[in-house]
């Protein structure tokens, strides 16, 4: 037909070259059956970069990164061509820049009429984005299936719908100690503790999760071995695009150790607390207990005063006994107030408590009465404790009678020994108690118990649960106040109905156990010596003056430190020295207590208080070598306490208000003295003494002050060292009695004073360094001379 209406006829062929022609974005090329590529299409210049002229008549091998160009590779493309007529396969391909690709390629064979192979055609797309997309897929499942391997602090696993393992981490592994292969298919109710599993938490933590997409608690788990932690468990729903339940993911923390941490914490946050508030009342009490002891050493020092000089009258000695029955009470008490705040002066040794508890055995039995049996259990190769002993006693008596109390219709008292360690994870949070070894002492009571909230306060001070007058509140309190102070550490338990059980764990010392010296009871002992008073509250010092007279020795006085100072450096020759611990002023006692031993080495010295203020005493201990006279004390503690530091018996007293009497006879008058010393220290210790024997005293460094007093008043007394910076002292008393007539002179030199009979005026002797003794001698004989008696001294 002619152009205009003819009708062309196109065969495959052309249909099929056409449309690779047009095709740009799939590459389709024909290769011959040698791999020679035979034709290109824009297509495959688009994807592959190579012009036409450029590849065509190149093998199909090009077409492949270098590594990938083994004959077996793209042969293999052929061969499954020729085999199943197509042949589909992905790989990476190679661009002209060099640059590579992923390829889908699907091969075709080619046949001619008679069935012989004319070649392959190959229909090639880009499908690098693709592969990116499913390569990131990939990695990224690979990621996060590492990730949760990885974790080990968590236990990550995927539940079915029905609650079954159906994966499991390393973290699961580690937290609940099975295996993948021990635990995948199990339900996991195997991990709920058995009262858990019977009243249905499992079920209830799947049925909330489906319902509301997240379940998450707390609770106690079970590992494989059988033992127990606590949980934090978050399980997630996990629906398909359908909103369908596939399953759950669930997630378990091991919190164990942070509630562990939290209990510790809160625990620490309260014995803080508790021992902030001990610590306040502590001092408060301290200082309480302080005066309050000064006044009761007034009340019981007078009262025996007056006990001791009285006629035996029977209505004064029935109510002087009360007087001193209540000042008992009242000493009581300040020694319980002492103990809570922890001032006591402790004197620890190493004891064996099972011979000490043993040794209490009948007095708890007096104590507790026939309706209370007591039962004693002594661990063997028990360790020594270092202890107060005495002290623990008060304690062991004090938690006895708490117990009789608490078992009004009688029942058991079980004392127990023990060896204990108090290890890291108990003292944790407790900050004052050290880890270590320590000596158990435990008192139970199978009494009434007590009340969470009365366990709660039970070592507040003054609080009882115990009627009006039945009790103080401090017996507890004291307890612990001794506890701690010994380095210890105590505990109650109790409940209600069931009795109280108080721990105390002592430090433990591998020392050998001190052997307390029995000592039999003796009279009432005094002596000679010359005791320094030094006590700054003056109603004290009076009272212990007449009281350490009455025992025979002769006293001087000081108000402080540096008066006591100043008579130690006279000269003087003093035996003891009782001084209160706490004194004011700048110099405190102990370091005057140093400095009056380096004066006169000899001396002894006693310390007494009524609150030590941690000056002697330290961690809980009095210093060693340190005296201490707790205040209140009676007279026969004083006179038992006096005779042991001074290391001798001493004089029996039989009669002491006998020799109260004979010192009252001897007793000397108020002098007028004038002292006449160029050395200030020994002036002044030497007016600080005649002060103290009640005269009344003027000091002149020169005689030139001294003849300008004396031109000013008149006295009765000149005492006077011989070498003066301006005159000699036997001048100044020649001059000195011309005009004052009836002077006594007392010579007061290192050097003897020669006799001389010209003198108009009586004098007396007293050589350096002379005793207390013999100063009181020398004034007794100006009295003597006074009173009309001569006792002029020649020597």
């Amino acid at each position: 037909m002619d152009a205009r209406g003819s009708k062309t006829d196109f065969n495959f062929a052309d249909w099929t070259r056409i449309w690779a022609q047009s095709s740009v974005d799939l590459a389709v090329f024909a290769l011959t059956p040698r791999g020679i590529v035979a034709s290109w299409n824009p297509g495959s210049t688009l994807i592959y970069q190579y012009e036409t002229e450029e590849i065509v008549g190149c093998h199909y091998s090009e077409l492949f990164p270098p590594e990938a160009r083994d004959p077996q590779t793209f042969e293999a493309e052929f061969e499954g061509a020729q085999a199943r007529g197509s042949y589909a396969i992905e790989g990476w391909r190679r661009r002209k820049d060099g640059s590579h690709f992923w390829a889908s390629v699907v091969t075709t064979a080619i046949h001619d009429a008679e069935g012989s192979l004319a070649g392959f055609l190959k229909v090639v797309r880009d499908e690098t984005e693709k592969r990116q997309a499913h390569d990131a897929v990939i990695e990224s499942e690979r990621n996060f299936r590492l990730l949760v391997q990885g974790v080990t602090d968590y236990a990550i696993f995927m539940l079915s719908p029905e609650g079954k393992v159906s994966s499991w981490n390393q973290g699961a592994e580690r937290i609940k100690g099975y295996t993948a292969e021990q635990i995948l298919g199990s339900h996991f109710s195997r991990f709920y503790v058995p009262d858990d599993v019977v009243s249905g938490v499992p079920e209830k933590a799947l049925s909330t999760a489906a319902s509301e997409g997240r379940f998450e608690a707390e609770g106690w788990r079970v590992r494989r071995d059988g033992t127990r932690f606590r949980a934090h468990v978050v399980i997630d729903a996990i629906k398909d695009e359908a909103g369908t339940l596939i399953g759950f993911a669930k997630i378990t923390r091991d919190v164990t150790e942070r509630r562990e941490a939290q209990r510790t914490l809160e625990q620490t946050q309260a014995a803080l607390f508790q021992s902030q508030k001990m610590e306040a009342i502590g001092k408060l009490t301290g200082g309480v207990a302080h005066d309050f002891n000064n006044v009761l050493q007034v009340l019981r020092g007078n009262l025996e005063l007056i006990n001791a000089r009285q006629p035996r009258d029977e209505w004064l000695t029935t109510r002087l006994f009360n007087a001193l029955e209540a000042v008992d009470r009242g000493a009581k008490l300040a020694s319980q107030l002492l103990a809570f705040g922890r001032r006591q002066a402790l004197r620890p040794v190493p004891v064996n408590l099972g011979d000490m508890i043993r040794s209490t055995d009948d007095l708890l039995r007096r104590a507790l009465g026939e309706t209370i049996s007591v039962e004693t259990v002594v661990s063997g190769d028990l360790w020594n404790a270092m202890v107060d002993t005495h002290q623990l006693e008060n304690v062991l008596l004090n938690l006895a009678i708490n117990a009789r109390d608490a078992m009004p219709d009688g029942g058991t008292l079980t004392l127990e020994l023990s060896n204990a360690m108090l290890d890291d994870g108990y003292v944790r949070p407790l900050s004052d108690v050290p880890a270590g070894q320590y000596v158990m002492l435990g008192v139970t009571d199978t009494g009434t118990g007590m009340k969470p909230e009365v366990l709660e306060r039970a070592f507040d001070p003054f609080f009882t649960t115990k009627p009006e007058g039945a009790g103080s509140g401090l017996g507890l309190s004291m307890a612990y106040g001794f506890v701690k102070q010994s380095g210890g550490h105590i505990r109650i338990y109790s409940e209600l109905d069931h009795g109280t059980t108080v721990r105390i764990y002592l430090p433990n010392s591998s020392a050998e156990a001190y052997e307390p010296v029995k000592r039999a009871s003796a009279k009432l002992m005094g002596g000679p010596e010359t005791v320094l008073v030094v006590e700054d509250d003056a109603k004290v010092q009076t009272t212990v003056i007449e009281m350490l007279s009455g025992l025979g020795y002769s006293v001087l006085r000081a108000d402080n430190a540096d008066q006591a100072l100043v008579v130690l450096g006279s000269g003087v020759h003093i035996d003891l020295l009782f001084t209160d611990v706490v004194m004011p002023g700048s110099l405190k006692s102990p370091e005057m207590a140093r400095q009056a031993l380096e004066l006169q080495p000899h001396l002894k010295v006693l310390f007494t208080s009524g609150y030590t203020q941690n000056a002697i005493v330290h961690a809980g201990r009095l210093d060693e070598g340190v005296e201490l006279l707790s205040k209140p004390y009676s007279r026969a503690e004083l006179a038992s306490k006096i005779r042991h530091v001074l290391g001798s018996p001493g004089q029996m007293l039989a009669q002491p208000s006998a020799i109260s009497e004979a010192q009252r006879h001897g007793t000397v008058t108020t002098l007028e003295i004038i002292v006449v010393e160029d050395n200030q220290s020994a002036r002044e210790a030497v007016c600080e003494l005649l002060l103290m024997l009640g005269h009344h005293v003027v000091q002149a460094e020169t005689a030139t002050q001294a003849f300008a007093e004396m031109a000013q008043r008149r006295f009765n007394v000149l005492m006077t060292d011989i070498n003066l910076p301006d005159m000699s002292g036997l001048d100044v008393a020649q001059q000195a009695s011309s005009f004052c007539p009836g002077l006594s002179v007392i010579f007061a030199s290192g050097e003897p004073v020669a006799n001389d009979e010209t003198r108009a005026f009586a004098w007396f002797q007293l050589l350096k360094p002379y005793t207390f003794d013999d100063l009181q001698t020398v004034l007794q004989k100006v009295m003597d001379e006074a009173n009309g008696r001569p006792a002029v001294d020649t020597q």
